[in-house]
């Protein structure tokens, strides 16, 4: 019998990882669509559905012949989720078809107990959507948690490496100082499209609100102060990695959210806590110190240089509507209390026309109080990971564990004041505890 030569059946099998590739690709771009126009409220112009059907075989494109470089882009567009499905949504929806196609989904690099439980967390989704008001809502609003969760076990998977992790860290900082960047500009300096990048006086990138925006430029910035005192990823001199650091804290500051501040403060403290209790780290936490006081004294002088102290001044006191958002996460107590299962994913805002302004009130209304601990258990447990994580200096591939640690604790007291579920960046920095977590476990001795 005529054995095919070697060559001829490669020719074959990439023919066939081709096809299988190509049909899943279609069939994520018929599950988008789907979403985006029959589901949603505003059907999306016809322009826009074929930019997003032209995006996505692109994006296939690109999966198939360079991975990597599909996730930089990806990691890039963090910086744009103005709609949903965002365009880093697009991608990465490709990326995670091709990772199960060829099996490079490893969830073994993720802690059994973070899979469980997103597991049980997207089962009691499904358990409180019996009675939904709003069904469109509950199945766009799932499809999203769906897609995030699947997201992080992937994206903890693929950081396996410190050249993976040098490109995540690469293009998440330039996504954010770009973004920063562009966005103060704009409050001060009009150009074609600055409008897209501001709300009033409020700074606001390419998202929907500024309270999105702020925080997504704080890990940027934890991470940057690490690299100032101890470097690892990042190949440039003290100067530039300061320049950086300025320009992304300038974008927390003129984003005027009172919750990116908390944010940042309590990353930061955390950060310098770390520092200092490492072996000789009493230095680097004081020269970090130092950084900070010097970047704050930096901050109030631009602050008033563009007169907007008045304007911080306002934001930083008690706002009218903040009756308004407690009294939101007051009816999501009482939501639970008559409905002990949850209403349902994405139906807090239909139920008691208010936002929940907290990720665990909208857990505990929408899958109830075991939905909220579940959620609370993923958020605590990777608050954990990371802890334990910094304590023994285990880095991600060279991303430091102690602003990791710092950006995750600023998270957690962010979600308690704003819904962060949908978060795509929340998701991204757990990915990267967890990817951590798991190299400690592979490897004790690393």
């Amino acid at each position: 019998m005529e054995t095919a030569h070697p060559l001829t059946v490669r020719r074959r099998m990439d023919a066939a990882w081709f096809v299988v590739l190509a049909t899943a690709g279609a069939a994520l771009l018929a599950v988008f669509l789907a979403l985006g126009v029959v589901l949603g409220r505003n059907p999306l112009p016809m322009p826009v559905v074929l930019g997003f059907g032209v995006g996505l075989l692109g994006t296939l494109a690109l999966a198939l012949a360079r991975y990597d470089a599909a996730v930089v882009l990806g990691v890039f567009l963090l910086a744009a989720v103005r709609v949903e499905p965002a365009p880093s949504d697009l991608v990465f929806g490709v990326l995670i078809a091709v990772a199960f196609a060829t099996w490079r989904f490893d969830l073994q690099r993720v802690p059994l107990s973070i899979t469980l439980l997103i597991s049980a967390f997207l089962g009691l989704n499904l358990m409180a959507s019996i009675d939904v008001v709003d069904p469109g809502r509950a199945v766009t609003f799932f499809a999203i948690t769906l897609y995030l969760g699947v997201f992080g076990l992937w994206f903890a998977g693929y950081v396996h490496s410190a050249g993976r992790a040098r490109l995540v860290l690469l293009a998440y900082l330039a996504a954010a100082v770009l973004s920063a960047g562009v966005a103060c500009l704009a409050l001060f300096a009009s150009f074609p499209g600055s409008d897209l990048f501001v709300r009033g006086p409020r700074a606001q990138g390419l998202f929907k609100d500024p309270n999105v925006f702020g925080p997504f430029l704080v890990p940027a910035a934890l991470v940057l102060m690490e690299e100032t005192v101890a470097p690892r990823l990042l190949r440039m001199r003290l100067l530039p990695k300061l320049a950086l650091l300025s320009v992304v804290t300038v974008g927390v500051v003129f984003s005027f959210s009172r919750a990116a501040w908390l944010n940042l403060a309590i990353g930061t403290a955390a950060l310098l806590v770390v520092l200092a209790l490492r072996r000789g780290g009493a230095r680097k936490a004081l020269s970090l110190l130092v950084v900070a006081l010097t970047a704050g004294a930096a901050l109030f002088a631009v602050l008033a240089t563009t007169s907007s102290l008045t304007f911080l001044q306002e934001r930083a006191a008690i706002q009218v509507y903040d009756t308004q958002r407690f009294g939101a996460q007051l009816s999501g107590v009482e939501l639970a209390a008559e409905y002990p299962l949850g209403i349902g994913p994405g139906q807090f805002e239909r139920v008691s026309e208010l936002s929940a302004h907290s990720t665990y009130v909208r857990a505990l209304a929408e899958e109830g109080v075991l939905g909220m601990l579940v959620i609370l258990a993923i958020m605590l447990l990777t608050l954990g990971f990371a802890a334990r994580n910094a304590v023994l200096g285990v880095d991600t591939y060279g991303i430091g564990s102690a602003a990791l640690f710092g950006a995750w604790c600023g998270i957690l007291a962010n979600s308690v004041f704003v819904d962060t579920l949908h978060w795509r960046h929340l998701w991204l920095v757990a990915a990267l505890i967890w990817a951590a977590t798991a190299l400690r476990t592979r490897y004790p001795g690393r």
